[in-house]
């Protein structure tokens, strides 16, 4: 499978896409104005502890307090003298208000949350994870030879009688040297040492350490081996990507690619247009069937649908096929649209056992690829199929939409109809209530054609009941559930 990463550089946001095999699978965003702040550590000041939710809210200089929950606090658990048992403190035997502390960022505000913070502190590289305040080992579950496990559990644990703390081994280190893993805990160590200098002299509010930028990140934590080239089109940013690459990852040096086309690096690989479908409701597959993705602040549910495929045996055969071929595009959608939380499935309902469990392994292997930690359960009783993802950053739509100022996010508007009947009551509460020569509606055209039309009689009716003319105007600026009855004197 062929992998390319391309980078898009403009004065304000920087996109990354990951392209395998022709087809986007992922996209990242920066921009300047709304940076993610996962990974980053700051000087924080509790301003708020609440023991009924075990968490406490902290002040890191942020537009909101962000969240920090008891079992992210370190110290969190105790083992009293004489008692072997480990027991968990309550958050005000942790934190009180006004308490200074040194926070990690581990999940962006989504919504209307604050970002999410834990004291247990973390530095990824290359390589290596540095648990700052731990002395736990751990390997990444993607390294699957034991021999390969046991090889680099035996490396990293030589040399922590040097440089000590805890460490998790990445995906990355898999065939790694001895030397460059020492070199990678020294450099962890030494980024440590400065951070607690930082620390020890900032402020509340202040940001202690701020993880790499967009196009780095990459270099980072995304390009291994299987990486043909990487690709970007900004002079700076290539400069910078072979600065970094140079002192960190030589081996990717040759695959780091500044394109000069005169095409933009998106359109050449489709991957404008395949932006815009990632953003609409409706997915539509290959063999005719399509997804509906609905995201909602709860949870996303995806509905799937034969739609113009008719299959060519069996009914059975039919939505089998349909619920396969979906398993494949519901994985590469989670990715692409970054989506977290709790998800639903609604496949097509399959009387076979069989069908079921190869539906399932099919969406298990598609989601291997993903980054992101997530967890299948069986079938519900239901028929639906219950799954989470790992959120730790605001979904594409999060990023790139903004809820419909027509119709308030709800994803629909009153009809036309709906809006008379409304400005019909409105207009009688009115002449109750004032005296006026005449009534003037301000609405859409939509409205005021339907009422001078098809509703033309009922209008002639009100104006006898209330004995009054009724004149209509529209307005070009008006949607059409907006509206204004106006009384003339």
């Amino acid at each position: 499978m062929s992998e390319e990463i391309l980078i898009n550089v403009t004065p304000r946001e920087t996109r990354v896409a990951v392209v395998e095999n022709g087809m986007l699978q992922e996209l990242f965003l920066e921009r300047d104005r709304r940076r993610g702040l996962v990974g980053n550590i700051y000087k924080g000041r509790v301003c708020r502890v609440l023991p009924g939710m075990e968490a406490a809210f902290v002040d890191i200089g942020l537009d909101r307090a962000a969240f920090l929950h008891v079992s992210d606090v370190q110290g969190a658990f105790r083992t009293d003298s004489g008692n072997p048992e480990r027991r968990s403190l309550q958050i005000n035997e942790l934190l009180h208000s006004g308490q200074e502390l040194v926070v990690q960022v581990v999940k962006d505000a989504i919504g209307t949350k604050g970002a999410r913070l834990t004291t247990h502190i973390s530095i990824p590289s290359r390589y290596l994870v540095l648990l700052s305040n731990s002395d736990a080992m751990g390997i990444s579950v993607k390294i699957d030879d034991e021999t390969e496990r046991q090889r680099l559990k035996e490396v990293v644990n030589t040399f922590r009688t040097e440089f000590g703390g805890g460490y998790i081994v990445r995906t990355a280190a898999e065939g790694t040297e001895s030397w460059a893993l020492r070199a990678d805990m020294q450099f962890l160590q030494r980024l440590w040492e400065a951070i607690q200098d930082r620390a020890e002299r900032a402020i509340p509010g202040d940001t202690i350490y701020e993880d790499l930028s967009q196009e780095l990140r990459v270099l980072r934590d995304f390009v291994g081996s299987e990486v043909e080239k990487v690709r970007i089109d900004s002079h700076e940013g290539f400069v910078r990507l072979k600065s970094f690459a140079e002192k960190f990852v030589p081996e990717m040096l040759p695959r780091i690619d500044h394109y000069l086309g005169e095409r933009p690096l998106f359109d050449l690989y489709n991957v404008e247009d395949e932006i815009d479908k990632a953003l609409a409701r409706r997915v539509i597959l290959k063999s005719g069937g399509y997804l509906i993705i609905d995201q909602t602040e709860a949870m996303t549910t995806i509905d799937v649908n034969t739609g113009a495929y008719v299959g060519h045996r069996n009914l059975e055969e039919t939505i089998f096929k349909t619920n396969l071929e979906a398993s494949q595009a519901i994985a590469r959608q989670l990715r692409l649209r970054n989506l977290g939380g709790i998800i639903i499935i609604d496949f097509i309902d399959m009387s076979s056992e069989e069908h079921k469990q190869q539906v399932l392994k099919s969406l298990e292997r598609s989601l291997e690829k993903d980054r992101a930690k997530s967890h299948i359960s069986e079938v519900s009783a239901l028929g639906l199929e219950e799954m989470t993802r790992k959120r730790v950053r605001e979904s594409l739509e999060q990023i790139m939409c903004e809820p419909c100022p027509t119709c308030c996010g709800r994803g629909n508007v009153k009809t036309a109809e709906t809006v008379c009947y409304e400005i019909f009551r409105e207009i009688m509460r009115e002449a109750r209530q004032y005296e006026a020569c005449q009534f003037l509606v301000l609405a859409s055209q939509e409205v005021v054609d339907l009422m001078l039309d098809e509703e033309s009689g009922s209008v002639a009716e009100l104006e006898g009941l209330i004995g009054k003319p009724i004149k209509f105007q529209s307005e070009v600026l008006y949607t059409q559930e907006q509206y204004d009855v106006v009384l003339m004197v």
